[in-house]
């Protein structure tokens, strides 16, 4: 049996039928939270390894070579199947521990990752230093065997529900500031760590501020040698705007968009009855086909060991901003319905269209803005002059 009929065969036994719809599975932790068809088809995945599908699998993943994991996304979005694990976890800290992290350390976090068994949350940005990333002022002293925290970060995404954070703080406060700056991880629950939601204009409060005073960690956790996380901060945010521009759920969107227009314009004569909501939606089923078939020819010349490059970058700009024309048109076809908040006026799907059009504002900012995106490409890929 090739491959490809051992991944559907395999998939169509054990992917749960609620768990074949638009959406999510967990991001991970807390699995007492999830509901029964969730956390089977996260047990399941993960007893596979496709949880992780080319991570090794001493460290919990599936060991499967390039054309072997883009077959597996195939079969999976023929079925329409939920990835079953997302989040910080598989797709930031677990490749940076995997690329720079000890022997001992990748037995220690990846599978652990892998399981969904913890959720992590990012410790970078700070209040008086958000673009300028490396002016951080989060300091790590060494004590004997520890090193003593202290600072705060600032939208640190789920950082009340997370088990772990890594974050960037600032141990050699003379050197220059790219050098000075180390890679650290710790548990959520070490004492010291305190966690203040943010709320958002979408009415959520997945963004947090986290303070540090005198937190004690053990120098074990530092990911790479001191002094070098600004190396693996940068790798880091390859991974992570390559998790962002390639989400899989642009598909799903897609079809989100043509049933609002089918409610909220109509249909006629087989086609959307406005035209120019019609040239909008087919304007941007265009542009999301083309974008899709780029991530998968780049996916497919990609090699099993190269890491996330500049490329990234290209893909969080166009992902992101292609997000928010998407939201845009969505509210834009629903008229005055795409501007409610509550009442007997409004159902589910108008309020959380208004919900998802605003969250979307943040998305040219979050994971790199899009003008530091934008420099990126011109200097990096381009090859563009300073």
């Amino acid at each position: 049996m090739g491959f490809r009929e051992e991944a559907r065969s395999w998939l169509e036994a054990n992917c749960p039928d609620s768990m074949r719809t638009a959406g999510y599975g967990t991001d991970g932790g807390r699995r007492a939270t999830l509901n029964p068809d969730t956390r089977l088809w996260l047990d399941r995945a993960a007893q596979r390894g496709w949880t992780a599908p080319t991570w090794p699998k001493e460290y919990g993943g599936g060991g499967l070579n390039n054309d072997e994991y883009r077959i597996l996304i195939e079969e999976m979005r023929r079925l329409n199947a939920r990835t079953p694990l997302s989040g910080h976890g598989v797709s930031m800290i677990g490749p940076a521990i995997l690329e720079f992290g000890t022997h001992d350390q990748c037995l220690e976090h990846l599978p652990k990752i892998a399981s969904g068994a913890i959720k992590w949350c990012q410790g970078y940005s700070e209040p008086g230093a958000g673009s300028d990333l490396a002016s951080l002022q989060t300091r790590a002293v060494e004590n004997g065997d520890d090193y003593i925290i202290n600072g705060s970060k600032i939208w640190t995404s789920g950082a009340d529900r997370a088990d772990w954070i890594f974050a960037l703080v600032r141990t050699d406060p003379n050197a220059s500031k790219h050098e000075g700056i180390s890679f650290i991880i710790f548990d959520m629950q070490t004492p010291g760590v305190t966690v203040t939601p943010i709320d958002l204009i979408s009415g959520a409060s997945d963004f947090c501020q986290t303070f540090f005073d005198d937190v004690r960690v053990s120098k074990r956790n530092l990911l790479d040698a001191p002094g070098n996380g600004w190396t693996v901060g940068r790798r880091l945010m390859q991974y992570e705007r390559s998790s962002i521009g390639g989400s899989g759920g642009a598909r799903q969107k897609i079809k989100t968009v043509d049933e609002y227009a089918k409610t909220y314009v109509g249909i006629a004569d087989g086609k959307i009855s406005d035209e120019t909501i019609r040239r909008d939606v087919v304007s941007l089923r265009m542009d999301e086909l083309a974008y899709q078939l780029t991530l998968q020819r780049n996916t497919e010349e990609a090699s099993t060991t190269k890491a996330a490059g500049f490329m990234s970058s290209m893909f969080k700009l166009y992902g992101t901003e292609q997000n928010i024309r998407r939201q845009d048109l969505t509210v834009s076809i629903m008229g005055t319905q795409g501007l409610g908040w509550s009442g007997d006026g409004f159902e589910a799907p108008d309020l959380n269209a208004t919900r998802g059009w605003l969250r979307s504002k943040a998305n040219s900012i979050e994971g790199g803005s899009s003008e530091v995106m934008r420099n990126i490409v011109a200097k990096r890929i381009l090859g563009l002059p300073e």
